[in-house]
């Protein structure tokens, strides 16, 4: 799916992405997803595409990326304008969300671009604090998801962590104190403009083509003032 969104709709982004490696200096962004909520955490749309990290895809076997599936994938360069369009005026959400930012911030920097420091709800945190925490099983995705009885969805695919993230914010939400104020700021962050980056190709993004995250994780809605 292409994405596109109104300047005036603000709310979360549920990002999440596979990499060559563990190092965000080093490695390279294969595949992202972001999934876009309103400030109701009311979905408006998914976004994701494998992208070419011009070398090496790293470690196949956890996420299942092969070399011959990025034929015909976008480099970063390619989508950077139009993933700036989804993230602006967002509070970004993640599991380990310090994680995900730090590829998108190097990523970023390669292209000669600085990120805003955006406000950021890390659902791996909030799982830690939580009465109905994981532990003894750990504070991995796979783990948290299951505490709040998620089971059926793909992990290590961008798309499908993504959209079980969603559903770790959208069970915690109403016991988050400070959401409303985190809107507040991401809504009013200035943001860099695509005339900002250097001139390229605005490239299609490209889906997995055996994207088993297409399967529907469960949509648990609730609204917060």
């Amino acid at each position: 799916m292409l994405p596109g969104r109104s300047q005036g709709s603000y709310g979360y982004a549920v990002v999440d992405l596979e990499a060559t490696g563990s190092s965000s200096h080093r490695h390279r962004v294969v595949e992202l997803a972001v999934l876009l909520l309103d400030r109701d955490l009311v979905p408006q749309g998914e976004f994701t595409t494998l992208i070419d990290p011009q070398g090496p895809v790293g470690p196949t076997h956890i996420h299942g990326i092969e070399p011959e599936h990025l034929s015909g994938a976008p480099r970063f360069a390619e989508i950077a304008a139009r993933l700036l369009a989804l993230l602006r005026g967002r509070v970004l959400v993640g599991h380990n969300v310090g994680c995900d930012r730090a590829f998108l911030v190097a990523e970023y920097a390669r292209l000669g671009l600085r990120l805003p420091a955006a406000p950021e709800v890390c659902t791996m945190r909030i799982a830690a604090t939580a009465g109905d925490g994981p532990a003894p099983y750990g504070l991995s995705l796979r783990a948290c998801a299951a505490a709040i009885g998620l089971t059926d969805w793909s992990p290590h695919t961008a798309l499908g962590d993504a959209r079980a993230t969603a559903a770790l914010l959208a069970h915690h939400a109403p016991q988050l104190p400070g959401l409303s104020e985190l809107l507040a700021t991401a809504a009013g962050l200035r943001w860099p403009e695509p005339s900002d980056l250097p001139a390229a190709a605005d490239g299609l993004w490209v889906r997995r083509s055996n994207d088993s995250a297409r399967r529907t994780v469960p949509n648990v809605r609730h609204g917060h003032a």
